[in-house]
């Protein structure tokens, strides 16, 4: 196996890397000055760095080899892994609020605002630039975790611009309140930021059909080709790695077998190119006829046969 760490594995490390230098130093600030909105912003960082290192796990799991149990490789790791950091990110967002909430009840004071706020600076300048590295290795791979990565510091970098904001009013004004406010608000925003990575995790895991436009593509590409007479059944979907293609390929009935695996290499070969820096797993079946017809006929009464068992 190669042991060379692929440009995913990379990331998960400087993230959960860049995540502990940024729990240590909102903990201590937090913990001495009392801030709501600061010890909000270090149990998202802790949460950060455990899901970063999660992943950097489910990443090392996704690309192992096909085998013969998991025949179609384990790329589906990364879908759950979204989930379950999309799920995490929702509970960090509930207990922030819970925090919130409670300050507001009991009305606690918020001291030591000037190392606080360079606490803040310190975050926003790592996190910064660390999705803008995150957000180009998710460009470059295509990996769903290094999306859900990339887009959880984003809310991080939105969160600690909130809760800089919300020390430096408080230093001007004087209300405490307006720290667990803003921490209300942070809480409410990684909810909310949660559930794009929920979604599309589960969509992932639900063998959901590649975008429109691919499909729409991938059709193009078989009805032109000169030598099809006609296509049906076309199925896709993806594991976040891989995308599976699957469709039936009319040809001329009297056609040589080697004469209709070429057509097939021609039209694989060019749908391969449509996302060049994902893995394809394209299965065509070779028709003499259109059994379209066919083919819905016998589904539909396998299903009629099934509902009566």
């Amino acid at each position: 196996m190669n042991k060379k760490k692929s440009p995913q594995k990379r990331a998960t490390i400087i993230s959960s890397s860049v995540a502990m230098v940024l729990v240590l130093i909102k903990v201590i600030v937090g913990l001495a000055s009392g801030s709501v909105a600061v010890l909000a912003s270090a149990i998202d960082s802790i949460l950060d760095m455990a899901v970063s290192l999660f992943n950097y796990f489910a990443i090392n799991k996704s690309e192992e080899n096909p085998n013969d149990t998991y025949q179609y490789g384990k790329g589906k790791i990364q879908a759950i892994a979204a989930v379950i950091e999309g799920t995490i990110i929702t509970i960090s967002g509930l207990y922030i609020i819970y925090m919130a909430i409670e300050k507001f009840v009991n009305t606690s004071e918020t001291s030591l605002l000037a190392p606080s706020i360079v606490a803040m600076l310190i975050s926003l300048f790592l996190t910064y630039f660390l999705v803008q590295y995150l957000l180009k290795v998710a460009k470059e791979t295509e990996s769903i975790v290094i999306k859900a990565d990339a887009l959880h510091y984003q809310t991080d970098l939105w969160s600690n611009t909130a809760v800089l904001l919300a020390l430096i009013l408080i230093a001007v004004t004087g209300l405490d309140w307006i720290d667990a406010l803003f921490g209300l608000g942070i809480g409410l925003y990684i909810i909310y930021s949660a559930y794009a990575i929920i979604v599309e995790g589960i969509e992932i895991l639900l063998d959901r059909a590649l975008d429109g436009d691919i499909v729409a593509e991938i059709g193009e590409i078989i009805s032109k080709h000169p030598e099809v007479t006609s296509y049906h059944w076309l199925k896709t979907r993806t594991d976040g790695n891989t995308n599976f293609v699957e469709f039936h390929l009319v040809l001329h009935p009297n056609m040589f077998l080697i004469e209709a695996h070429r057509i097939a290499d021609e039209i694989e070969d060019k749908v391969k190119r449509l996302e060049d820096k994902k893995q394809w797993v394209i299965t065509p079946h070779l028709d003499p006829y259109d059994d379209e017809a066919i083919n819905e006929a016998m589904l539909h009464d396998h299903t009629l046969l099934k509902e009566k068992e």
